[in-house]
């Protein structure tokens, strides 16, 4: 809770623990004015605050203006991905059809699974058993998977430089199948400038389940309080934030430039 006029906090200062390190287990002696407006404990890197008004410790998350690293998802932020841009050559001058074939054949969720790890020879072979007078449409969606790359989305990919050229730690977290994925990291050189990169197909877990989100987290010894995570589906986003992440619900490259300035991760532009 923030005093007034001392643009403040008031925090315990728990016994055995230096001046100016806080957490939220520790029994304190009285409320401490610090001097740095979220300070960590120094055994165990939480963050807390104390509420003068109820006496007991509350926690506290962590400010989105110090949230330091940011996560992008690929397809749809980063990357133009769509079948359409495929079955619009397959479909020449039926719209409608093509929009039907997407979904009642080739669905979203159909391609989820093969996000999610299962071969593409076992998905073709089952959907084309279901519906024999489509195969070579269903065959074209993995053989012809590159034609769905429009290229990289320009503006989103300037950010992504900007905060390169910040020194932003950055990571990418994404529903690919590990079959066609390797397509898009020779295809794409920013993807060389991530730290890491947590690809569902490769860990058969996929957004917005939580359980890969954590493995992002643990694998590159991240902390979901300091992670800025962006996504073009909102039940992405939505996981993210649940987990203690700051979640951005990308609608296009604009938008985005101007949370991330508010966020304090880039500068105004001009």
């Amino acid at each position: 809770m923030r005093i007034a006029g001392t643009g403040g906090y008031w925090q315990f200062r728990p016994r055995g623990h230096r001046l100016g390190s806080f957490c939220r287990s520790v029994k304190a002696h009285g409320p401490w004015l610090s001097i740095h407006r979220w300070p960590r404990c120094s055994r165990c890197g939480r963050l807390a605050l104390r509420d003068p008004r109820r006496g007991r410790l509350t926690p506290s998350p962590a400010p989105a203006s110090l949230r330091g690293t940011v996560v992008f998802d690929l397809g749809g932020v980063l990357i133009d991905w769509d079948p359409r841009h495929l079955y619009r050559k397959l479909f020449p001058g039926d719209a409608a059809g093509m929009e039907r074939f997407l979904a009642e054949v080739c669905t979203g969720a159909w391609n989820l699974q093969q996000d999610a790890g299962r071969p593409w020879a076992e998905a073709t072979a089952a959907l084309k058993a279901e519906y024999p007078a489509q195969a070579a449409l269903i065959d074209a969606f993995h053989r012809r998977w590159p034609e769905m790359i429009a290229g990289p989305i320009a503006g989103t990919v300037e950010i992504l430089a900007d905060l390169k050229a910040a020194g932003t730690p950055l990571y990418a977290l994404t529903n690919w199948s590990a079959e066609t994925y390797p397509v898009a990291l020779e295809r794409f050189p920013f993807m060389e400038w991530f730290r890491g990169i947590v690809v569902s197909g490769q860990e058969k877990l996929i957004k917005p389940d939580p359980r890969i989100y954590r493995l992002l987290v643990e694998r590159h010894g991240l902390r979901p309080e300091d992670i800025v995570y962006i996504d073009d589906n909102v039940r992405n986003a939505a996981a993210a934030t649940a987990l203690g992440m700051h979640g951005i619900h990308f609608t296009g490259p604009p938008a985005l430039r101007q949370e991330l300035v508010s966020l304090g991760l880039l500068r105004h532009s001009g």
